[in-house]
């Protein structure tokens, strides 16, 4: 396989990458109708430094609100740290560095944070995260802290079948996107190798209308897309349970590049896959 370190995209960004279906999307999600002429710019955030990009969707809706997007197999307590980096990036690419020096107040556009799980772990329909949970004991240094001075709370979504099913059926795009998931998922557990898994997925789906056009034009890249980080998960995997019996903390951007360069030298994702397990 070969993996360009320095564009790296999803399925999940490829799939919703669009302003049409980011519409029908969130409007999915908040339970909300927008108009089709209510403007949408996608403004995701690019780095070589990390799987080609940063976050997997960022878009500006009628410049008043900025949505960022986090597609998860894992939950990440951590999430809200890293959606705080990341809009802060937004707004220095969509503000006037000299209008924040001005003495006149200027309108910033709302932000709001979405995180849409589909892992193998139980979870809730909905959940929370606040980034108020990460914060040091302060006890003692002051007296009030029934009010963070900072928050950020990142809304969590089960899109697993099962879960969800009024968002799921108000958007197709993403019920189809589910159900492919689903389908590899079910796939793998019934022994297939994860390529197996990944391309009897397509065919399933082609033949049975889910995600058809999309996955007409971009096959080749979808499976190569989810090879490679249905790889990367499932050794995070086996590389955190390791870490719990030997109270061993391994970073997952560390486990992200050794996969990338394992995958570079050669070796096939089952290969990769058994050598760890081991």
């Amino acid at each position: 396989m070969n993996v360009n370190k320095k564009h790296k995209s999803s399925v999940f960004s490829l799939l919703f990458g669009n302003p049409d279906i980011l519409r029908e999307l969130y409007s999915a999600i908040e339970g909300v109708e927008l108009p089709p002429d209510i403007p949408i710019d996608i403004n995701t955030l690019s780095n070589v430094l990390y799987k080609g990009k940063i976050n997997d969707l960022s878009f500006l809706i009628d410049n008043r609100l900025i949505v960022l997007i986090e597609h998860q197999s894992t939950i990440n307590e951590n999430m809200p740290v890293r959606l705080l980096t990341y809009v802060s990036e937004v707004y220095k690419r969509i503000l006037n560095r000299k209008d924040i020096f001005l003495e006149k107040l200027i309108k910033i556009p709302v932000p709001e944070f979405i995180v849409l799980y589909n892992g193998n772990k139980p979870y809730d329909d909905y959940k929370e995260l606040k980034l108020s949970d990460a914060f040091k004991d302060i006890e003692g240094l002051k007296i009030d802290k029934s009010t963070p001075p900072l928050e950020l709370t990142a809304k969590v979504y089960n899109i697993n079948k099962g879960h969800n099913p009024q968002m799921l059926e108000k958007s197709k795009t993403l019920e189809d996107y589910s159900i492919f998931v689903g389908k590899i998922k079910e796939l793998k557990a019934n022994n297939l190798t994860l390529d197996e898994s990944i391309r009897s997925a397509v065919r399933y789906c082609l033949e049975n209308d889910v995600l058809t056009n999309f996955l007409r034009a971009h096959e080749g890249e979808v499976v190569n897309m989810i090879l490679e980080d249905l790889t990367m998960d499932e050794w995070m995997d086996l590389r955190y349970e390791e870490g719990l019996e030997q109270g061993i903390a391994t970073g997952r951007e560390e486990g992200e590049q050794k996969i990338i360069n394992l995958l570079q030298s050669g070796k096939s994702p089952e290969e990769i896959i058994k050598e760890y397990s081991v």
